[in-house]
């Protein structure tokens, strides 16, 4: 028997491969499919099923390919209404894999069709169960999700159907079953998840919060205070994930055009695509083509492509380090930003070596910003950090503007003064002077290192208790 989680860190998403003697299934695979392929190959097994713990929002499954490429059977719970071929099976359904016992478990609450999977090994004996996003180290599903789809529901009731899917179905398990969950730490559908990828349920039941002995009225209040507004991305991801997608063999074929300097600019005249630099943000600062915006590859690059770029079809240019071309067409389409129409051959050298125009950002370290602000204690300090973040500890002169509403406020920004743009390390603060440099901002500096860099210096007036100002 093998059972193997396969994180990827980018999404904080979980994937799933089950095998036992000959026949496998993949559970919530990503939209590329072929490591899954490879993997029974090597084992001389065939992929039997596809299971769905429910249609995502954060990413685009790859359920489609992995089974018009294997022909496995697409499994999904009671509720679901796929618009293609797929076995919806019934609360309590058993589907044999091997020698092994998969129990289908209706949870309704995060989504309505949300569906956990129990597995039971050759004895009979319950071993683990697959808990999509129903239940999450330190955390349980957010309910508000489906809403935007179903308007009949509101985030209350799913949060109340979620409570009766956790006590009735989830609690009378045995405390040694592994939960093996589809997200950690870092994805937008919790608000509390813990950087363990598993744990037992005997242990959740003594450290999450959602699990413990609370009335359902306190359940409700408890899971859907706080709740951040999600990625706009979102209802567009489910949307794919009902109705099918391009196969991300022709999404490769289309991305991965490789187009020299004046092919590039022609490309970005004609169609008004994004420019996607996908460089490091200090290599991005010191230059790049006009109006490009740097994401880099190196960070959470999907999931802030998915919240930042607002048109999923809009049409994409890549400029990234030679050799990553294919990695960056690849975790676009993951969250199913499909139209990305080429990418420049050679990289930025290549357009430099043509002698085309170029932009820069600058870049300045905490020393120079702190002898700034000595010299005019006036010096606009812009934190880019969640509100969280900020609220938890800021430079006491700092107003905040997350990076995750920069398209709704950034007018709040006064083109006319210079700002001093950090975030934590470095990653988002560059995002944002990139995104406003080509929205004709031209007065903001970014500050090298972000807040881990200004609190390391022991050269800034800091705080954790004021209130803030803030420009939200």
């Amino acid at each position: 028997m093998i059972v193997e989680q396969i994180y990827t860190g980018c999404l904080a998403q979980g994937a799933y491969y089950i095998e036992s003697n000959g026949e496998a299934v993949v559970i919530d695979p990503l939209r590329e499919v072929q490591p899954y392929i490879d993997k029974a190959e090597k084992n001389n097994a065939k992929i039997k099923y596809v299971l769905e713990t429910h249609f995502h929002a954060d990413f685009v499954s790859g359920h489609l390919d992995l089974a018009k490429k294997t022909g496995a059977k697409i499994v999904f719970g009671p509720n679901a209404k796929p618009d293609f071929d797929a076995h919806l099976a019934k609360d309590n359904e058993q589907l044999k894999v091997g020698n092994l016992t998969i129990t289908v478990i209706h949870t309704p609450g995060h989504t309505m069709e949300s569906t956990c999977y129990l597995l039971s090994d050759e004895n009979g004996k319950n071993i683990g169960i697959f808990t999509g996003d129903t239940l999450f180290i330190g955390d349980v599903g957010r309910p508000d999700l489906a809403q935007k789809v179903a308007s009949d529901l509101t985030q209350e009731k799913l949060a109340g159907y979620l409570y009766d899917s956790l006590h009735n179905k989830i609690l009378p398990l045995e405390d040694d079953i592994i939960v093996y969950p589809a997200h950690g730490a870092g994805s937008a559908c919790g608000k509390n998840m813990s950087k363990e990828t598993t744990d037992t349920l005997g242990n959740q039941r003594k450290t999450n919060y959602a699990l413990q002995d609370i009335s359902k009225e306190e359940f409700v209040k408890q899971v859907t205070d706080g709740l951040a507004p999600p990625p706009s991305y979102f209802p567009e991801n489910v949307m794919m994930n009902i109705k099918g997608y391009e196969s991300i063999d022709n999404v490769l074929n289309q991305g991965l055009q490789a187009l020299s300097p004046a092919g590039f600019e022609a490309a970005a005249n004609e169609t008004n695509a994004l420019i996607l630099d996908t460089r490091a943000p200090q290599t991005f600062a010191k230059g790049f083509i006009p109006n490009a915006i740097n994401i880099g590859i190196d960070g959470g690059f999907a999931p802030w492509v998915g919240t930042l770029i607002l048109d999923i079809k809009q049409p994409i240019l890549i400029v990234a380090d030679p050799g990553r071309e294919e990695e960056v067409v690849t975790r676009l389409a993951r969250v199913g930003y499909d139209n990305s129409i080429g990418y420049l051959k050679g990289g930025f050298d290549a357009w430099k070596a043509d002698n085309r125009e170029t932009d820069s950002i600058t870049s300045v370290t905490v020393d120079e910003v702190a002898a700034k602000l000595e010299n005019n204690p006036d010096t606009l300090i812009l934190d880019v950090r969640k509100k969280s973040e900020y609220l938890s500890e800021r430079i006491k002169v700092a107003e905040n503007l997350p990076l995750d509403f920069i398209n709704e406020n950034f007018t709040a920004i006064d083109k006319n003064k210079t700002y001093y743009v950090h975030c934590a390390g470095g990653y988002r603060s560059m995002i944002f002077t990139s995104i406003l440099k080509a929205r004709g901002y031209d007065n903001l500096i970014d500050v090298q290192g972000g807040f881990k860099a200004i609190k390391e210096s022991n050269k800034f007036d800091l705080t954790d208790y004021v209130c803030p100002t803030t420009l939200l």
